[in-house]
């Protein structure tokens, strides 16, 4: 019950992420006089990073495993990148997509 519960956080974390990202690009063709904030993805890499272990942490599906860290690494190096060198690597919404994928197949996966 626990797990689907994680799964839950983690599939809505992933869309909201996704949805930020898709969506603040486009907001910053029109002049509002907002710029971009990394901390804002650097709140969703932690709460995605803290879902992820808790989910995986007595899974036993390797490649579903394997999915969920590949899925935050790929976010950790976007998230990363921007920080350090201020430039966007599109990596991040593979990253979200994995997450939301993960979660869903994660999901349907359970014994009820």
């Amino acid at each position: 019950m626990k797990s689907k519960i994680l799964d839950a956080v983690g599939i809505s974390a992933a869309v909201l992420c996704l949805i930020h990202c898709i969506a603040f690009p486009l907001l910053m063709i029109i002049p509002l006089g907002i710029s971009h904030n990394p901390y804002i993805d650097l709140a969703f890499l932690f709460i995605g990073a803290v879902v992820v272990y808790r989910v995986t942490r007595h899974m036993t599906l390797r490649w579903l495993k394997l999915l969920f860290w590949i899925s935050i690494s790929l976010i950790f190096i976007s998230v990363l990148a921007d920080l350090i060198f201020e430039t966007h690597i599109p990596l991040i919404y593979a990253g979200a997509a994995g997450l939301i994928t993960g979660h869903i197949l994660n999901f349907k996966n359970h014994k009820h």
